[in-house]
C-alpha cells in the first residue's frame, strides 16, 4: 500500500515499514526495532509478564528510565496491546513518588500505557522516594507500607490490575495489592513488562 521509512529505536538502523489495510484495520503499529534487536529480548514463560530480564533489557531500562528516551516507550506497544485491551479489570500503573517523577520527567509505566493505548486511572500514591532496588530481599520484606490510596479514591467491590515495568522479588506489587485490598478491592492481579 505505502512505504514509510523509520529508524530502530534502539540501534537507530532504518527500518522500512509498509502500511497495509490490514495495519490499519486491526489496530497494529508501525515496528520500532529491527529484527536484530527484537531478536535480544526473551519472551517470558510466564502469564503475568512479557519478557524476561536479560541484557538487552537492562540496557532497555536504562535508556528508558536514567536516560529519559521517552520514546522508547513505543517499543513493546504492540505486545502491552495485544495482552490488555482485552483485560476487564481497571488497571492502575504502579505510580511513582512525586519527587522521583519530577526528577525522572515522566512516569514510565504511564508512559508504556499510553504507547499502547490502553487506559488506566491512578488511585494510589508513593509514599517513599526509595527504590525497592537498592534494598536486599530483607529489607525489602520488613518495609513500612510503599502506597496509600489518593484522597477521595473508592476501590469497593472492583477488580484490578496492577501494571509495572518489572517484578523482581514482588515486594512493590505485593504493597500495591495490600492497600486495595484493605479498602475493600474485590479482586487484585498484576501484569509486569518484565519478570527479573
Amino acid at each position: 500500500m505505502n512505504k514509510m521509512e523509520s529508524h530502530c529505536l534502539m540501534c537507530t538502523q532504518p527500518l522500512k515499514i509498509t502500511i497495509s489495510w490490514k495495519m490499519i484495520l486491526t489496530k497494529q503499529f508501525s515496528p520500532t526495532l529491527c529484527e536484530r534487536c527484537a531478536a535480544r529480548f526473551a519472551p517470558s514463560q510466564s502469564a503475568t509478564s512479557l519478557y524476561q530480564y536479560n541484557e538487552a533489557m537492562k540496557d532497555y531500562l536504562h535508556q528508558l528510565k536514567f536516560l529519559q528516551d521517552v520514546a522508547l516507550a513505543k517499543v513493546f506497544r504492540q505486545e502491552l496491546y495485544n495482552r490488555l485491551t482485552k483485560e476487564k479489570a481497571i488497571i492502575l500503573p504502579i505510580p511513582m513518588h512525586p519527587l522521583k517523577q519530577q526528577e525522572r520527567t515522566f512516569s514510565h509505566t504511564d508512559e508504556l500505557l499510553k504507547a499502547a493505548h490502553i487506559p488506566f486511572i491512578q488511585l494510589l500514591e508513593k509514599t517513599t522516594t526509595e527504590t525497592q532496588s537498592s534494598k536486599n530481599r530483607e529489607q525489602r520484606l520488613h518495609v513500612a507500607p510503599l502506597f496509600r490510596l489518593k484522597e477521595g479514591a473508592q476501590v469497593e467491590h472492583k477488580n484490578y490490575l496492577l501494571f509495572d515495568d518489572i517484578k523482581t522479588t514482588g515486594t512493590t506489587l505485593q504493597h500495591a495489592e495490600n492497600v486495595l485490598m484493605q479498602a475493600g478491592a474485590k479482586n487484585v492481579q498484576y501484569f509486569t513488562l518484565i519478570e527479573g
